[in-house]
């Protein structure tokens, strides 16, 4: 069954949101990438920004549930976390929700800087779950602050993709994560091994 015209505004957004960013992203580009006339557009959105909401709570959601699948399983809290490190990634693309901070004029809107924050506010809770199940199992030292692990590994993955594409390679990212698994493996502690 072909997307319905909605759909396919929407995903054509998420598409060059990811791409180009907010700022860059035309009603024009969206209308000629998708094969939708203007009426249609202005007839299920009311604007670029509502349509780039719709877009971007898409692109929020599959994060939201990708990041879900891997933090809230029954594994051990630092295999948890090394695997969210380590899963696959589209690194030259960068994190679809993440690349939409380097761009002002999503900051300046209150509907898509909130759906950003609040996206980031949910990983974050999540894995600090996450590390508090391992200081409250032996995994980690109970001194260990949950919320800046959390921010640490966050901080990784968001500034892999930055370092990734300035160096044209995904290399570096790569590297920035194999660094952090070896850090969080060399953090479990010994009884927990």
């Amino acid at each position: 069954m072909a997307p319905t015209t909605r759909a396919r505004l929407v995903e054509t957004t998420r598409t060059l949101l990811w791409e180009r960013g907010y700022a860059a992203t035309s009603p024009g580009a969206i209308l000629t990438e998708s094969g939708v006339g203007q009426g249609s557009m202005y007839h299920h959105f009311a604007g670029k920004e509502d349509l780039a909401a719709e877009a971007l709570d898409e692109s929020a959601a599959q994060l939201v549930a990708a990041a879900d699948r891997i933090l809230n399983t029954g594994a051990p809290a630092t295999d948890r976390l090394i695997t969210y490190l380590t899963r696959q990634r589209d690194v030259m693309r960068g994190c679809p929700v993440g690349r939409m901070t380097g761009d002002p004029d999503v900051l300046d809107s209150d509907r898509l800087h909130r759906i950003v924050r609040e996206t980031f506010d949910h990983v974050r809770t999540t894995m600090s779950a996450v590390v508090r199940a391992g200081i409250d199992d032996g995994e980690f030292a109970p001194d260990t602050d949950p919320d800046a692990l959390a921010d640490t590994i966050l901080a990784i993955v968001q500034g892999g993709y930055v370092l990734a594409r300035a160096a044209g390679t995904d290399a570096p990212f790569g590297r920035a994560i194999d660094g952090a698994a070896a850090l969080l493996a060399a953090a479990r502690l010994e009884t927990s091994r």
